[in-house]
């Protein structure tokens, strides 16, 4: 597919400053469409990424030259892309949508990092594609800088995530709510492949394409199942693995992502499109934040179930390939699925042990039943999730700073909870390992809100300060304690928004 509304590529490209290589380009044409990305007007470098260059094998002088500018802004194709918006389809909110594809994205093309993973880099809110369904293909300034300290949080944190190579304004307004100012965002990614980039070959009967795109993915992520009896079978147990190693993660961390549509699920097991995603305050399992989750779907304690959904999705898709017996295939799909579960709660208990300091090794009976009612007491007491574990950090620490009573509605509640974790707990043993997974800054909601506010106003101080500050999420710095802080009442963020 051609798209004939985007101007047409500038004749006199910049020297070559990005290594690219193409692979998802010569797939077949029915994949993707060719795509050129929107002009930006008047384009203003807000941040960039150079260790992320450095680690992509981008040249440093190009990096920070006016010709990168123009790169990332889709002013100008760099010599070597090939720049595309791929297809793809997907469950939202539970409803099939047979063809969705990068309505607002367009893949430049791969570059091979010194540990000869491929990775993709993508620029957001370039403009409109063949996929836009009426949209513009812009992204307002706020989803762009929200995506930007999320995601390089998440990979301080140590989740699995896409990345921030670049983030610009393009001078102009874009039509939303009401008008605000545009940005771009250049998204760094393992790969875009999806569960409903196989989903939109099943809804077309197409096993040619079902057999190209798993042979990619298998290349390209998981080159280990090439060698097994049945390399589908197998790319999907590695999936299935991946996504429950992720949600295993995002949890003790109290991440919402938001929108886990089957579109958002990516096959390498990174977390992807931070629209309406949050951070919790106070902890409630079905706490919800997006706007357009009305039913909680997405809420925090309904996030492993769906993972398990869209997992099931995939193997559906999979199905003709398994095994030439639909009998026989929907026992392997089954079989492969039925891993989850067993990954994902082995992960998710190791996890909370590790955050309150109790042993993983023995008597994981006990600690399976202590996480379980920790969550309930401070479920029931409103307890600020965060802080909640960063003072038990203080005080296995005996950290004169701790006072976990302050964070209870009920002081006696915290003092009942305090004994029966004293009588499990081995702090002494476990404190390196509380203080690697209780971090003591997030991405507050509150704090993203303040600094896109700000940015609104032409303001990048918030912006910049938030980014250097979750850089090292674990580490004391006086400098920052002022982020550690719960939103006061009139602070509180109650929904977020995506970027289209």
């Amino acid at each position: 597919m051609e798209l004939l509304c985007n101007s047409p590529l500038l004749t006199d490209p910049p020297l070559m400053g990005i290594p690219f290589h193409n692979t998802y380009a010569q797939l077949p044409e029915r994949f993707f469409s060719k795509q050129t990305p929107a002009k930006a007007p008047s384009p203003r470098l807000l941040r960039k990424n150079d260790a992320l260059a450095a680690e992509l094998g981008i040249d440093h002088a190009w990096f920070n030259s006016p010709d990168a500018l123009e790169t990332f802004s889709g002013n100008v194709v760099p010599k070597g892309a090939q720049p595309i918006s791929q297809a793809y389809a997907g469950h939202q909110f539970g409803g099939f949508v047979p063809q969705l594809g990068d309505g607002r994205a367009i893949l430049l093309g791969e570059v091979i990092d010194p540990h000869e993973k491929h990775r993709d880099i993508q620029l957001k809110g370039s403009g409109c594609t063949a996929f836009s369904r009426g949209g513009d293909g812009k992204s307002a300034l706020g989803p762009v800088l929200r995506e930007y300290i999320v995601s390089e949080a998440m990979h301080a944190l140590g989740v699995p995530t896409t990345r921030a190579l670049v983030a610009v304004s393009t001078g102009e307004i874009v039509a939303r709510e009401e008008p605000t100012p545009g940005g771009i965002f250049t998204r760094v990614a393992a790969s875009h492949v999806r569960v409903g980039t196989f989903q939109y070959f099943a809804a077309r009967e197409d096993t040619e394409a079902l057999k190209i795109l798993t042979h990619f993915c298998i290349e390209r992520h998981y080159p280990e199942a090439l060698g097994g009896e049945n390399p589908a079978l197998s790319f999907l147990d590695f999936v299935v693995e991946a996504q429950a190693r992720l949600v295993a993660k995002w949890l003790p961390l109290g991440f919402i992502h938001g929108v886990m549509n089957t579109d958002n699920c990516s096959i390498s097991g990174e977390t992807i499109d931070y629209g309406p995603c949050a951070f919790m305050d106070d902890f409630h399992p079905d706490c919800v934040f997006s706007y357009i989750d009305r039913n909680a779907r997405y809420a925090w304690g309904a996030q492993p179930n769906i993972a398990h959904w869209n997992l099931t999705r995939l193997a559906e898709t999979l199905l003709p390939i398994l095994d030439p017996s639909v009998e026989k295939a929907k026992e392997l799909a089954q079989s492969a699925l039925g891993k989850y579960v067993s990954a994902f709660q082995a992960q998710y208990l190791e996890n909370f042990l590790h955050k309150l300091g109790l042993d993983t090794e023995t008597d994981l009976e006990n600690g399976a039943a202590f996480v379980k009612s920790t969550l309930g007491t401070l479920a029931n007491e409103e307890v600020d999730f965060t802080l909640f574990f960063r003072h038990l950090t203080l005080h296995a620490a005996s950290d004169p700073r701790a006072d976990l009573s302050v964070l209870f509605k009920n002081p006696a509640s915290a003092e009942h909870w305090m004994k029966d974790w004293q009588a499990l707990a081995k702090p002494s043993n476990h404190l390196d390992k509380m203080k690697a997974t209780n971090p003591i800054l997030i991405p507050r909601n509150h704090r993203i809100e303040q600094a896109i506010q700000a940015a609104y106003k032409d303001d990048f101080a918030p912006f910049n300060r938030l980014v250097d500050a979750l850089a090292k999420p674990h580490e004391e710095n006086p400098d920052y304690s002022d982020l550690e802080a719960a939103p006061l009442p009139h602070e509180r963020v109650e929904n977020t928004f995506c970027g289209t």
